[in-house]
């Protein structure tokens, strides 16, 4: 694996001429983003040696260079999950190869199902604390020591210090947000009632089908993790109508404005 990323890392630096030092992925119908970079270079996942493709509606496929209010930067605009059927390894490859090109700083977005009832669609969540209930991990197996220890610490899994610049800057732009914990499950399928029920019992705020397994490699790698959920619908037993990935896209369209300016303005504190 690690012959593969230091292959995988040669081609992006071949093909770019940035070298940033902050790298954001973007979750389902929030890759409206990419419109505030400036002097873009594109490089569709396709073209990289070992890269995974993306295969769900909502997720563009590429990584995007450029500057967000002059910081260099590189977006994921598509990540890949546990539910399409790649190995967690693959599910993180992308953050590894981020390590080997110098990221030190990770915004984690995504879409998801609002378990705290005091939320709506459309409410943005800061991400404080995950709970990981995907029944694996991506460190199991073997564990490489140039990459990190075999048993790493997660008692701050989203840097602190990221969080309160990105409230500072929530403040100062009168963009509301919340704050919570984000339970990852497998998927492909939405939550039962059940579920929620138990879920919001143990201690979760948001549902979804991704983030956690970056944020532990990048944890594991020993960069700095900020995490934002807009939470797309109301989880199952609390919205009143069936799930449609289609609305979970556009309700994240329709809250794009607000995380566009919250995110662009957070990467100039960095």
């Amino acid at each position: 694996m690690f012959e593969n990323i230091v292959k995988t890392t040669e081609y992006i630096k071949n093909n770019t001429k940035y070298n940033p030092k902050v790298a954001i992925i973007l979750g389902s119908g929030l890759g409206d983003l990419v419109n505030f970079v400036e002097e873009k270079e594109e490089i569709n996942y396709e073209d990289i040696p070992y890269f995974p493709v993306s295969t769900v509606a909502g997720h563009a496929g590429k990584l995007v260079f450029g500057k967000i209010n002059n910081v260099e930067v590189l977006l994921m605009q598509g990540r890949f999950h546990f539910y399409e059927g790649y190995s967690m390894k693959e599910v993180t490859y992308p953050i590894y190869v981020m390590k080997q090109l110098g990221i030190e700083k990770l915004i984690v977005t995504n879409a998801s199902g609002g378990v705290n009832e005091t939320f709506e669609p459309g409410t943005l969540m800061i991400i404080n604390d995950f709970i990981n209930f995907m029944g694996t991990n991506p460190l199991i197996g073997k564990n490489d020591e140039r990459f990190g220890v075999r048993f790493p610490d997660m008692s701050e899994v989203y840097s602190l210090e990221l969080i309160d610049k990105a409230k500072k800057v929530a403040d100062s732009l009168n963009i509301a947000y919340r704050e919570g914990i984000y339970m990852a499950c497998t998927g492909p399928n939405y939550e039962t009632a059940a579920e929620i029920r138990a879920f919001k019992t143990l201690g979760a705020d948001a549902v979804g089908m991704s983030t956690v397994p970056e944020t532990i490699v990048a944890n594991y790698l020993g960069l700095k993790v900020l995490g934002i959920s807009c939470i797309t619908n109301m989880a199952t037993g609390i919205q009143k109508f069936k799930h449609s990935h289609d609305r979970v896209v556009e309700t994240a369209k329709k809250a794009s404005e607000n995380f566009c300016t919250w995110v662009s303005n957070i990467v100039k504190e960095f």
